[in-house]
């Protein structure tokens, strides 16, 4: 609860500052532990690939208008099919990833940028 109240406070606070874009993907990074081995996870909004064990879905991608490459704002959907169970669902922030972040034993997923072209 305290987490989400934390992130809705983040979001208005970036949200007043400045004015907000929307980007139709995302670029995403994928961090296997076990293997140690990472990956770039390029979506589209609405589309959800496969990450090892995990869907990851991409609903909604936000950058602020006046540059985009300063952060990222990333509306996610995880599910790990091993569990067949929903990890994750909410906003991802580039800039922060530890605000809102995955907790998986196995996978880390966090925000690289929004595609704005």
């Amino acid at each position: 609860m305290i987490r989400a109240g934390l992130m809705i406070l983040a979001l208005a606070g970036v949200a007043a500052a400045q004015d907000m874009a929307e980007g139709h993907g995302a670029l995403l990074r994928g961090l296997d532990k076990i293997a140690g081995t990472s990956i770039d996870l390029p979506l589209e909004v609405g589309q959800t690939l496969a990450f090892g064990q995990l869907q990851v879905t991409l609903k909604e991608c936000r950058y602020p208008a006046d540059d985009p490459s300063s952060n990222a704002f990333a509306l996610l959907t995880i599910v790990d099919n091993a569990q067949n169970a929903q990890i994750f669902s909410g906003w991802m922030i580039a800039d922060s990833p530890a605000l809102s972040a995955l907790d998986h034993q196995r996978y880390d997923v966090w925000v690289i940028r929004c595609k704005s072209d």
